[in-house]
């Protein structure tokens, strides 16, 4: 506790405390467009260190739930810009979380069929789309589609076309949200993920995907802006135990270690469902990757 309101160096980055928002989904905006609400959302929080914005879908393609604010197009610059202008007039940084939720989507949501790693569906789950015509609410996702290898490629480039327009708005980095049963997740996951090309199979390969785009999108912004969101073990959004699980993160730890970013994010998820995780796995990853680690879900004052 002594060390929580004390001044960071995040790669760069001057924090003013250690306290740091988490990421929150608030489904806010009715036009996918960015307004004077989230400004106001946002710097009424900027006395944390560190704000961590709600998932930004990276394409229409990458959207699961209605009224999430986008940037991917010319039309969300405006409205993020008077974000970031709003957290920094109080002093705050703020971080933009890139997201593709892949197949945890549903076909209402933007007209077409979600994608994913393979095509196993979301079932036990639901996310917020059209139930009927003008009527909203929770819907079981579709079932998804495969990437192909070019469209695998594709969502890379998406990746880095978002990153640099958030650093055009103002956002003083990005976090990839590679957690909660999302695209990413689903690419690491050996029972969602039956791919036959480079991108499946070994547990290199199913980590190529993510590895990719952090390093595409550091060459456009440079690593040290760049942070990364796991939830190792995590349950949520019917993402089952799959084989290799604790060999998947520990090598991952390795592998982030050949690349300077910004922070690693780990999300344990014992308040919303049980993750499942190994007693030590914590203190082996935090051994094993050697940048600035964060940790986030069910910790109290004393731990």
């Amino acid at each position: 506790m002594n060390k929580l309101f004390t001044p960071y160096d995040l790669a760069g980055t001057s924090l003013k405390n250690r306290v740091v928002m988490a990421p929150m989904t608030r489904t806010r905006t009715l036009n996918n467009i960015p307004n004077e609400s989230n400004a106001l959302y946002y710097a009424q929080r900027a006395s944390a260190g560190l704000l961590i914005t709600e998932g930004l879908p990276i394409s229409d393609e990458a959207r699961g739930y209605l009224y999430t604010p986008g940037i991917y197009a010319k039309e969300h610059l405006p409205g993020w810009r008077k974000v970031t202008d709003a957290v920094h007039a109080k002093g705050g940084k703020i971080f933009a979380q890139l997201w593709h939720v892949g197949r945890m989507s549903h076909v209402s949501v933007h007209g077409i069929v979600p994608v994913s790693s393979g095509t196993v569906p979301a079932v036990d789950t639901t996310v917020y789309a059209w139930i009927e015509p003008e009527k909203s609410g929770p819907v079981q996702p579709s079932a998804p589609r495969a990437l192909t290898t070019d469209e695998v490629k594709r969502v890379v480039a998406d990746f880095v076309k978002s990153a640099r327009m958030a650093i055009d708005a103002g956002f003083d980095g990005i976090e990839i949200m590679a957690a909660n049963g999302f695209l990413f997740d689903q690419f690491l996951s050996s029972a969602l993920n039956t791919r036959t090309d480079q991108y499946g199979g070994s547990i290199a390969n199913r980590q190529r995907f993510l590895l990719e785009t952090i390093d595409a999108i550091a060459a456009e912004i440079g690593g040290s802006k760049i942070g990364v969101r796991f939830s190792p073990f995590g349950r949520l959004y019917d993402f089952g135990v799959y084989e290799g699980e604790a060999e998947t993160w520990m090598s991952m730890a390795d592998a982030l270690n050949d690349r300077e970013l910004a922070f690693v994010h780990l999300n344990y998820q014992p308040t919303i469902l049980a993750a499942q995780t190994p007693p030590g796995f914590g203190a082996a990853f935090r051994e094993a990757y050697k940048g600035t680690l964060m940790a986030a879900g069910g910790f109290t004052k004393d731990i």
